[in-house]
């Protein structure tokens, strides 16, 4: 009887202990939102592993478009936000919901068509490539799903002085899906479309396309990261979410930005700004 009592008792402990175990794991993470071109490219794979072996601290990751990561931030699901939407990220955190914003890293977009270049923009600047598609009413993929990179398409558009709302026709086609899927739509239409260069690198199945506009000054991908405000969420896992925070933008984690490579080309060149803004 008395080794039966010791038995049950030797359970519970052990019981007791894989629960406490679990408890400490669960408070040593995070849930960090960020965009699908950010996971797509494999750079969290490559980084988050890195950070788990410095701090111990585990990153759950969940890949939206902008708009869907601002919007489940701005419900306080989340403790991190990274992503690569300037001008929303600096009215999120003008809106109070977070404490203050981080330059990372960059790359850039590139304007992606097919080799043939039925709309003779290679080596053109940006505005003038897309009037030139705009003109001759050539295939272009939208990705049409208010992602960062359909916003940065957008606002491209004005620049070539586009109402593209008001022109766009049977030519302009809506993938209304993740960055893969639209470089797949593409590659189906023979169409040209814009892209994150990262994506584009971790894009295999690339057919007949090719870059046909890069390097425009205006095609800067600015990537940034904030801790969602604690003030406003007292879910929010402060000090964890700071150490991520703070371990991307150090001299560490910038590193570790310009590690990762596909291919032996760099994705993302880090350029931290530690004063945030």
């Amino acid at each position: 009887m008395a080794v039966r009592r010791l038995s049950v008792a030797f359970a519970l402990l052990c019981g007791l202990a894989a629960s406490v175990a679990a408890s400490s794991a669960e408070d040593r993470a995070i849930v960090m939102a960020t965009t699908t071109a950010t996971q797509e490219s494999g750079l969290l794979d490559y980084l988050l592993p890195i950070f788990r072996e410095k701090t111990g601290i585990e990153v759950t990751v969940i890949a939206r478009r902008a708009d869907e990561v601002l919007e489940g931030a701005r419900r306080g699901e989340v403790d991190v936000v990274l992503m690569h939407a300037r001008p929303q990220e600096e009215k999120f955190v003008a809106d109070g919901f977070a404490v203050k914003r981080f330059d990372v890293m960059y790359n850039d977009y590139v304007l992606i068509g097919p080799k043939s270049d039925p709309a003779g923009v290679k080596g053109k600047d940006i505005a003038t490539a897309l009037k030139a598609i705009e003109a001759k009413g050539v295939p272009f993929v939208t990705r049409g799903d208010r992602s960062g990179t359909h916003a940065a398409e957008l606002a491209l558009w004005i620049v070539a002085g586009i109402d593209i709302a008001r022109t766009k026709g049977a030519w302009y086609r809506e993938a209304k899906q993740d960055m893969a899927s639209a470089l797949d739509a593409a590659r189906t239409a023979n169409a040209y479309v814009l892209s994150d260069r990262g994506s584009w690198i971790a894009f295999r199945d690339r057919g007949d396309l090719d870059i046909v506009v890069e390097g425009d000054k205006r095609l800067l991908n600015q990537y940034g990261v904030m801790l969602v405000n604690p003030a406003k969420f007292p879910n929010v896992k402060k000090e964890l979410g700071q150490d991520f925070v703070d371990w991307l933008i150090s001299p560490d984690g910038q590193a570790a930005i310009a590690g990762y490579k596909v291919d032996e080309q760099q994705l993302f060149f880090p350029n931290a700004d530690k004063s945030g803004g």
